[in-house]
């Protein structure tokens, strides 16, 4: 399958080096505005370059885009590139707004093209356990869980470009940074019924939040606690997430939620809690996230079935984000699908 990029900033590298890696797939052409930020791929990949996306899109060698431009740009490049029949593999968040979102997922659909959207922790090994415990039942009733994202993006990171950090194009910790987690959270805990936050921007010079507290009410009565802040000094500090059920207590933490900090299950054994542990130590980051978003893709082609991450999924993150974000805005507490989210 031949890719394409739209959007050579940081994170196009990781897209460039997962597909690269992949004997089934190629980086065919990428495109941007600044034509040196494309001369890395021309360089290494001899990937061809465009500024123009809709002539890059006519070259039928390309079979699939993944979009990397600023989040605020999703929707008109998503559908553009729907338009011409390539399948889209498009950075979180989906987009900006519900309205958005929702034109992102019906081009996709209109033009029988497959879409996933980048939520890589899903595809972590320690992700993947959990995931397993869950679905068994394992910690039986769940009361309550915890999501936290506690990092530094220092004003530096802020100023790389002038749509950082900015509410139309950007947002802040949590469209950014707690996404993934909240994104977890969700898959761990079902649907959320009622949401209630607070946002400041306490350290950085920028218009959105830079930490952020919510607390979670879901469909199955359980409560989740959510904490994020880009403000931590010097460096990052923790990403986890806690869930404790009425037969266990299961922690996944460290910088960047790669370990177990935490597993004890009524009935199982110390050993086989332990085999888990070191499983999960000896090799924390698996295949990367970017690399198990591509072979996906290329495999729900294959078969014609959905991405493992689909639109839909980016779509409900998203929602999550918003609502937090309402109800900091107006100071309540906001009943999801019943509220008006834009």
């Amino acid at each position: 399958m031949n890719f394409a990029i739209v959007g050579c900033g940081f994170i196009a590298k990781k897209h460039a080096a997962a597909i690269t890696s992949i004997p089934a797939a190629k980086l065919t052409a990428v495109c941007d505005q600044v034509e040196s930020a494309m001369a890395p791929y021309v360089e290494q990949y001899g990937a061809a370059p465009y500024t123009d996306l809709s002539e890059m899109l006519e070259d039928n060698a390309v079979d699939a885009v993944c979009i990397c431009a600023p989040s605020g740009f999703h929707a008109p490049i998503a559908e553009q590139v729907a338009a011409a029949r390539k399948h889209i593999v498009l950075e979180k968040p989906i987009a900006m707004n519900l309205e958005e979102s929702d034109r992102i997922i019906q081009a996709a659909e209109k033009n029988n093209v497959k879409l996933t959207v980048v939520h890589p922790n899903r595809f972590r090994p320690v992700v993947m356990e959990l995931r397993k415990i869950i679905d068994k039942g394992m910690l039986g009733k769940i009361s309550h869980a915890s999501a936290k994202v506690n990092w530094n993006r220092n004003q530096e990171y802020y100023d790389q470009a002038p749509w950082r950090g900015t509410k139309q194009y950007d947002g802040g910790v949590l469209m950014n940074q707690a996404i993934h987690n909240l994104d977890l959270l969700l898959w761990f805990m079902g649907q959320p019924e009622q949401i209630f936050s607070m946002e400041a921007t306490r350290l950085r010079d920028i218009e959105a939040e830079d930490v952020s507290a919510g607390v979670i009410r879901f469909e199955s009565g359980a409560l989740g606690i959510v904490e994020a802040s880009t403000t931590v000094y010097p460096s990052n500090f923790e990403e986890s997430i806690t869930i404790f059920g009425e037969k266990g207590t299961v922690k996944i933490g460290g910088t960047n939620a790669l370990y177990f900090e935490y597993l004890n299950i009524d009935g199982m054994p110390e050993t086989e809690a332990e085999t888990i542990f070191e499983k999960v130590k000896a090799d924390p980051w698996g295949i990367t996230g970017h690399k198990q978003i591509i072979l996906d893709i290329i495999e729900a082609v294959k078969d014609n079935r959905k991405p493992l991450v689909t639109g839909e999924d980016g779509k409900r993150a998203l929602e999550l984000v918003l609502a937090f974000y309402q109800s900091a805005e107006y100071n309540t507490p906001i009943n999801m699908y019943k509220e008006v989210l834009v």
